[in-house]
């Protein structure tokens, strides 16, 4: 059966807007009302960068699969694996309910995809077996 899937994603999404500018107002707030040490809204205020970043960088990301490779892309890196050499592909529930998809080749290596080209779950799953991919899943398991 011939499958072409492709997901795209970006990391320029409202909700980021909205939290860090909901975070900063509250730092400002507690400076004003509270006279909240500088210093510490400062460092408070440093775990927003990486959002920010993310926010105006607006890194793409994205999966895809076809008859006979998958490729996927996020930021600088970049990969791509022939069908034929994919043993099956693996799924990871983490214990903060987050997906890690993992393509294992037949010798047992595995090649971690980035979280940011990972598709919903069930939809690439589904592309997987339309493709011919064995797919394992795995819940809560602490190692792997």
């Amino acid at each position: 059966m011939s499958v072409d899937y492709r997901f795209e994603a970006q990391g320029r999404k409202p909700a980021t807007a909205v939290i860090v500018l909901a975070l900063w107002a509250v730092l400002l707030a507690a400076h004003v009302w509270l006279d909240a040490a500088p210093i510490v809204l400062a460092l408070v205020g440093l775990f927003t960068l990486p959002a920010l970043y993310d926010f105006c960088a607006n890194p793409r990301s994205g999966l895809s699969l076809d008859a006979t490779h998958l490729r996927w892309h996020a930021g600088r890196q970049t990969a791509q694996i022939a069908l034929s050499e994919i043993d099956h592909l693996r799924f990871d529930t983490r214990l903060d309910l987050s997906v890690r998809l993992s393509v294992v080749r037949p010798s047992g290596v595995k090649i971690r995809v980035p979280y940011a080209a990972t598709p919903p779950v069930d939809v690439i799953e589904q592309a997987a077996k339309d493709a011919g991919l064995r797919t394992q899943r795995h819940h809560f398991s602490l190692m792997g």
